[in-house]
């Protein structure tokens, strides 16, 4: 059961739902820009859904799944929707930025992700908030933030699970990598 006590300013919870407002702003910069700055914007919200999926998938839903009364449901909801969502994110690399084509399904899949950031943050953010101790948040959150630091930088859809993410991650991370480098889209 939770400890009684204020959470810490910087836990899994604040850092994970900081990252959804970071998404949803290079969303909106994404749609307002065009051509170059439009790709760059792309690329940068590309990169982040790519490795905070990946980190939430490693991380923080085995937890949830774990500890919660009702977790393997809710986080089998969440894998769906993060399967939905790669794949609409590797469909759109591969269209041209300023295609009404491109625009149309990059709102579709903001709306798509908005509401998925919701319900995480509602049911299993909150949930792990008042099921896990101050510490125990906290060492999620330094684990999602190492588990971000060698996720892979582009959406692989069907690579939901923890164990599919250690399988496949280490070698689409350094693929994805290294065609970031050539590419000149470092972090």
């Amino acid at each position: 059961m939770a400890q009684t006590s204020l959470h810490s300013p910087v836990d899994v919870v604040d850092f994970l739902t900081a990252q959804h407002e970071r998404i949803r702003t290079l969303f909106d910069e994404t749609l307002r820009a065009a051509g170059n700055e439009r790709d760059e914007s792309f690329v940068r919200l590309r990169r982040l859904l790519a490795v905070h999926e990946t980190a939430e998938e490693e991380i923080v839903h085995p937890r949830a799944a774990r500890e919660l009364d009702d977790g393997a449901e809710l986080v089998k909801q969440r894998l769906a929707e993060e399967k939905q969502a790669k794949s609409a994110l590797s469909e759109l690399e591969n269209v041209d930025v300023d295609s009404e084509f491109f625009t149309e399904k990059l709102r579709e899949l903001r709306d798509d992700v908005l509401e998925h950031a919701g319900h995480e943050e509602r049911d299993e953010f909150a949930a792990l908030r008042a099921e896990l101790g101050d510490t125990e948040l906290q060492l999620l959150q330094r684990a999602v933030k190492l588990a971000e630091a060698v996720a892979p930088t582009r959406p692989h859809p069907g690579v939901e699970s923890a164990l599919a993410n250690a399988f496949v991650g280490p070698f689409a991370s350094m693929v994805d990598r290294a065609r970031d480098a050539i590419l000149g889209y470092d972090s």
